[in-house]
């Protein structure tokens, strides 16, 4: 080995195993919390700057100030974020949306602060804690995995920690001391960013932003390691950084120079990418849809008062009206995180980046530098760069068709990140370039009114976004992505819409502020930016149009009026308070604002207000039954917990009703093998006369009189008129839905093995069998959620196995949910408004005829889903998929969380779409409901059907029963 090869091995071993010690901490913490510490490189800044506060500033000792920062300080930052900011989100529940929030928050705080008090400069006096020779930290970081390693695997610290990352709840119930495991790993994690720190800092930049920007950029080996295996992140780690210093050996020529040294200097960039962008995604349970609350409504008088703000800088002079013209570009910017974070309910953590293009193609354009295109007047040249930047959405919104929360944030970082090392920073991109404002807007007064007529366009179409049938898609899209596929949204389409759209904005505001500062400046499009202005849009308001304004005034105002950091360090504030004020800082306002107040007015709910009024008229001698009604609306006049008789769940055996059959001992649970022949299904007609007969549907008109709303007789249309118009539509295919031998394997569980089953149409179909027999399994073959490693599902003879959730609710196949799949926060009518626009046939009257049909029509329409009782949002669930005009219904658990009146009313509605030709499947565990319902029944267990037909025969044969 040459001497050159030797040194540059070394030295890519020290970077390396600098970058192992960020891996290191970063995979423990997240075993230890589930938390994805984006806050890691700001400790690490945060303790290096102690350190040299320590020795140069203080004079101490340098074995006396590393003590004290690595031992003392470090371990208690990570100690007080565990107690003080992620404990309570984890008693919440630990949504990873929210932690995410609050991590983000803290990195903006500790960056915000550091800036306030050590300033923005660089330090170049950082002390040398460990010399350049490699060996002395590679040995550091290879000790500390071999220690976590021994101690996760051998020790019952160990042992709890495993237990607590796979369930807290389970894991506390099991006599687990959660809190202080996750206090061990908060303290851990943070001495390694601390000790990263410390060792890094003699070598690069040391200022606020610098390192914990170079920090996070090698959370690629974190990433690449899946935040498991502390081996394959020291390898990653070390093979980058030897791989990177090899690189500087080569001295390319031509057109790629620039670009293949950008690509050479910044390799754990370009890993970090692939490790985002390339491997499985990280955080599984981040693809659960997450409650969605009420929006805030904006206080009466909020938009005149902003107006009235926005214009007041007209009357400004000097620094003040040059510092007022950040303001609405910066407001457009992030009006992009509203329409993508804030309606459509994607992490995006790198709109910088789209802000910095449209603000590099504008100068480009307008200088006459873009490749292919001539000089453009500066008007016209925004007008293109927009055009221009919109369709790279596709970078961020590709990724995020398949990856959920923490894999997405990554991937949206990574992109950012990209963009800033390898266009922003590049000379070839930037150099010499300047950008002026348009002809007759030169002066900071007419550009500040060309500003705002900018601002007037963007938040039109922000508000187009938000509203109308877009704006309800991508608030389903948000509320629960599962609910809103089974309701026809075309997923995939509407993601890639919301990342374009936030591109487009985030071009035009990054356009905006480059000719208000009249140049092109990297620095204001750096990768810290977007986790800025991403957490100050979240914790104001993610889906506030107002509250994005606010927020840009808040950033630009504090930052000119005082040291530079103090909007970092409020908007961090405020982030990492998430956990105490979930609903955000307005609505912890407004509730604390309640609570002072000395003689709150006492008013009825509209339960109050029904009661009181049936006892008056009882009072009058007419008495009135107030026992739940025997309609689809029983749910209006009942909370989803009052009555006893409101059945959870599945009912255990013992209990008087009738449960899921027990396997055969021919087939037992859990096992692939069968000793007797595999029974065919039923025939269509199986069951027509033994079978119960489905009521006609005038039977069923009463259902649809609900109590949530009280109609005139001249107001009252038969249900039987609506169920027959939309289930005679559906029915006209007289073909089944069926499988044909499905086989779905997990590894080696074998979870569906040969299953085969008609769905006839005008008939009730039921799956029957105990917990783990392959039912869910099942109907997720026919509902598209999951796609079977063999076999067909069928439509009329067409194989649409391979299609998606949308595209089988287009061709007719609706469902809902054992879990509760409805848009809380869209109202009644807009949840059901969304199966009509988005269902198979587009039909004006559908949301209307679904509504009446199950009582919604009343004044719970125009309710909030949040907060409603369990009854009236299964209605809302099923009356948004029949208003998709289905012919084939699936109900997977339907009757779950209903009382008894609920169900009677329930099956006289499912009985009607059935006689009026509608094909249904039920999933249920309550047999009675079964019995009373289904024409055929299909027993499984252990991935097979074992028994079909009839629903008295196989019921009251069933095996071991």
């Amino acid at each position: 080995m040459s001497s050159l090869t030797y040194d540059l091995t070394l030295a890519g071993l020290s970077i390396g195993g600098a970058a192992a010690l960020t891996g290191i901490g970063l995979i423990v913490t997240y075993r230890a919390t589930g938390v994805l510490n984006f806050a890691h490189g700001a400790i690490a800044m945060v303790c290096a700057y102690l350190l040299r506060q320590f020795t140069v500033e203080w004079g101490w000792p340098l074995a006396l100030g590393a003590s004290v920062t690595l031992l003392l300080v470090a371990p208690a930052i990570g100690m007080a974020l565990e107690r003080f900011v992620f404990r309570p989100l984890a008693l919440l529940g630990g949504d990873p949306a929210q932690t995410l929030v609050a991590s983000i928050g803290v990195f903006v705080l500790l960056v915000g602060g550091a800036a306030l008090v050590w300033g923005t400069g660089a330090r170049a006096d950082a002390p040398t804690l460990v010399s350049a020779d490699p060996w002395g930290q590679l040995a550091v970081a290879v000790a500390l995995a071999a220690g976590v390693g021994a101690v996760t695997r051998w020790t019952r610290f160990g042992t709890e920690l495993r237990a607590v990352v796979d369930d807290r709840p389970l894991a506390v119930l099991g006599g687990i001391d959660a809190d202080r495991v996750a206090a061990a790993g908060w303290a851990f994690g943070s001495f390694t960013a601390g000790l990263t720190g410390v060792l890094l800092a003699p070598y690069v930049r040391l200022d606020p932003y610098g390192l914990p920007l170079l920090v996070i950029e090698v959370m690629a080996v974190a990433v690449a390691a899946r935040m498991r295996s502390l081996p394959v992140a020291i390898v990653v780690a070390l093979g980058i950084g030897v791989v990177q210093s090899q690189l500087t050996r080569l001295h390319p020529t031509g057109w790629a120079e620039p670009l293949l040294q950008a690509v050479g200097a910044n390799l754990f960039v370009v890993a970090l990418l692939v490790a985002a962008l390339v491997l499985p995604g990280i955080g599984t349970r981040d693809a659960l849809p997450r409650p969605a609350a009420v929006r805030v409504p904006t206080p009466p008088g909020a938009w005149a008062v902003a107006v009235v703000l926005f214009l007041l800088p007209l009357g400004f002079a000097g620094s003040d009206l040059r510092t007022s013209v950040q303001v609405p570009a910066l407001g457009v910017v992030l009006l992009s995180l509203v329409v993508v974070t804030g309606r459509g309910g994607q992490i995006s953590l790198g709109q910088a980046a789209y802000a910095g293009l449209g603000a590099l193609f504008t100068a480009l354009l307008a200088a006459g530098r873009f490749p292919g295109l001539p000089r453009l007047p500066e008007l016209a040249a925004l007008a293109v760069a927009v055009l221009l930047v919109a369709p790279l959405g596709v970078l961020t919104g590709w990724p995020a068709i398949e990856r959920h929360g923490l894999a997405l944030a990554v991937a949206t970082f990574a992109v950012g990140v990209g963009v800033s090392r390898f266009v922003f920073a590049q000379p070839y991109a930037v150099s010499g370039l300047s950008l002026d404002r348009p002809a007759g807007f030169d002066g900071d007064r007419a550009y500040y009114v060309l500003e705002l007529v900018l601002l007037a366009a963007a938040l039109l179409a922000a508000h187009t976004l938000r509203r109308g049938r877009t704006g309800r898609a991508l608030a389903a899209m948000r509320d629960h992505e599962a609910g809103a596929s089974a309701a026809g949204v075309r997923v995939p389409e509407l993601k890639l819409t919301a990342f374009v759209a936030g591109a487009a904005l985030a071009a035009l505001g990054g356009g905006m502020l480059g000719m208000g500062l009249r140049a092109f400046d990297a620095t204001q499009y750096d990768p810290v930016r977007s986790l800025l202005w991403f957490a100050a849009v979240v914790v104001l308001g993610a889906d506030s149009v107002l509250g994005a304004l606010v927020a840009a005034a808040l950033l630009v105002g504090l930052d000119a009026g005082a040291r530079g950091g103090v909007a970092a360090a409020l908007i961090g504030l405020l982030a990492v308070l998430v956990g105490r004020f979930p609903e955000g800082p307005y609505e912890a306002l407004r509730t604390a604002a309640s609570r002072l107040r000395l003689h709150p007015r006492a008013t009825l709910t509209p339960l109050g207000v029904r009661v009181r009024r049936h006892l008056r008229t009882a009072g009058a001698g007419r008495p009135r039954t107030l026992g739940a009604p025997a309609a689809a609306g029983a749910a209006a006049t009942t909370g989803p917990d009052r009555e006893p008789g409101r059945r959870p769940g599945p009912v255990p055996a013992g209990t008087g009703r009738r449960t899921a059959p027990r396997p055969s001992p021919a087939a037992p649970a859990g096992t692939d093998g069968e000793t007797g022949p595999h029974p065919e299904p039923a025939p269509a007609d199986a069951g027509r006369e033994a079978g119960p007969r489905p009521e006609p549907a005038a039977r069923v008109a009463s259902a649809g009189r609900s109590g949530a709303g009280r109609r005139t007789a001249a107001g009252r249309e038969p249900v039987r008129r609506a169920v027959s118009g939309a289930a005679r539509r559906a029915g006209a295919d007289t073909r089944p839905l069926a499988t044909r031998r499905l086989r779905v394997a997990h590894g080696g569980f074998t979870a569906l093995d040969g299953a085969t089953l008609d769905v006839p149409p005008g008939r009730v179909t039921a799956v029957v069998g105990p917990n783990g027999a392959g039912k869910s399994t099942l109907f997720h073959c026919l509902a598209g959620t999951l796609r079977p490693s063999g076999g067909q599902v069928l439509l009329g003879g067409r194989d649409i196995t391979r299609l998606a959730a949308h595209a089988r609710t287009r061709l007719g196949i609706a469902r809902t949910f054992q879990q509760l799949a409805v848009f809380p926060s869209l109202t009644v009518a807009e949840n059901v408004r969304v199966g009509a626009e988005q269902g198979r046939t587009a039909d004006p009257g559908a949301a209307e005829r679904a509504l009446r049909l199950l009582g919604l029509d009343g004044p719970v329409r125009s309710l909030p889903a949040a907060g409603l009782p369990t009854g009236t949002l299964r209605r809302v669930e099923l009356a948004r998929a029949l208003a998709g005009n289905p012919r084939v219904l699936l109900l997977d658990e339907p009757a779950a969380g209903l009382d008894t009146g609920e169900v009677a009313a329930l099956a006289r509605v499912l009985r009607a779409l059935a006689a009026d030709g509608m094909a249904l499947l039920v999933v249920e565990h309550d047999l009675d409901l079964v019995a009373d319902l289904a024409h055929t029944v299909h027993v499984m267990a252990a991935g097979r059907i074992v028994a079909s037909g009839p629903a008295d025969r196989v019921l009251d044969t069933r095996p071991g029963g």
